[in-house]
């Protein structure tokens, strides 16, 4: 479908267990499946949907309101999750599908969710910023939610860190990844009715998804610092669990007496050799932290197909 600036890596499994974004995919389809059921049993209870709104579904959304906002903090982290329009969440689910594969295979697979999350927490932010600006009348009944504001963050850090993307090459030469960003955020700001605080929200996460990849252009992870404090929060209620230590593969190395220099040190190209730096893309640094030789081995790989 697409025609990448980088190597094609070895993918995770679809349903493998270090698939961070099929992981955040099923997490927005579950909430949506839990919230639609309560929203259902309230239907066949002949209860109004604004009850169901106000007593169920604002309790997971960021509100308009500061002083609603105080007494549900915990929406700055739910809100990014909760969809309750299959619609706009289909949308949201194929617009992360897009980008997200890209992100994941430039970056590995530690930084899609922290990323998402990020992009969520800026928005909302500026959502309650920019609402307690405008006049009451216009945010009345606003609220923020949704995957969207997550993605915009993705598609622009992915249109950063790897510009030269092109889908369908086949046609012309393909599409330009720039261009179908560019197609996503008119369509994603015209979906916002004018709703000027929401407007600023994903704007936010856009500026967000550019400094995460500007950031890590650079060599600085954002994502670090939380991938450290959910494995933190995961080993204090998992005491008997140990952090797994990585032994250091002593690399393999043989003359090659093909070349023009016949005592030159070449690595040697082995499935286990391969299958660590795929590790270290996945878990360490993405594909630009890799060392020349090893980007060069996986070059050679692709080649002969190991």
């Amino acid at each position: 479908m697409g025609d990448r600036d980088y190597p094609k890596l070895k993918q995770s499994s679809l349903w493998s267990d270090n698939n961070a974004l099929m992981m955040l995919i099923l997490l927005n389809g579950l909430a949506f499946v839990i919230l639609y059921f309560i929203k259902s049993v309230y239907s066949l209870s002949r209860i109004p949907e604004d009850i169901f709104l106000k007593n169920v579904y604002s309790w997971f959304t960021v509100p308009a309101d500061w002083q609603k906002f105080l007494y549900r903090p915990w929406t700055l982290l739910t809100a990014p999750f909760v969809q309750i329009d299959f619609i706009l969440l289909l949308t949201s689910l194929f617009w992360l599908w897009t980008f997200g594969r890209i992100f994941q295979d430039l970056t590995g697979n530690r930084r899609i969710v922290p990323l998402f999350i990020y992009g969520g927490l800026l928005g909302a932010i500026v959502f309650l910023i920019t609402s307690t600006l405008l006049s009451r009348t216009s945010i009345e009944g606003s609220m923020f939610n949704g995957a969207s504001v997550g993605v915009v963050a993705i598609a622009i850090a992915s249109t950063i860190l790897s510009p030269q993307y092109r889908f369908f090459p086949m046609i012309s030469g393909g599409i330009p990844l720039w261009v179908v960003t560019m197609i996503f955020i008119l369509i994603d700001l015209s979906s916002l009715a004018g709703n000027s605080a929401l407007v600023a929200a994903h704007l936010a996460s856009g500026l967000t998804g550019y400094g995460f990849a500007v950031s890590l252009n650079r060599g600085k992870d954002w994502s670090e610092s939380m991938n450290q404090a959910y494995e933190w929060f995961v080993n204090l209620f998992n005491p008997a669990v140990k952090q797994k230590v990585k032994k250091r593969v002593k690399v393999e190395v043989f003359y090659d007496t093909k070349g023009k220099s016949p005592f030159k040190k070449t690595s040697n190209l082995t499935q286990q050799r391969i299958d660590d730096i795929l590790d270290k893309i996945n878990q360490k640094g993405g594909y630009d932290r890799l060392t020349e030789e090893e980007k060069d081995l996986l070059r050679r790989a692709s080649e002969e197909d190991i």
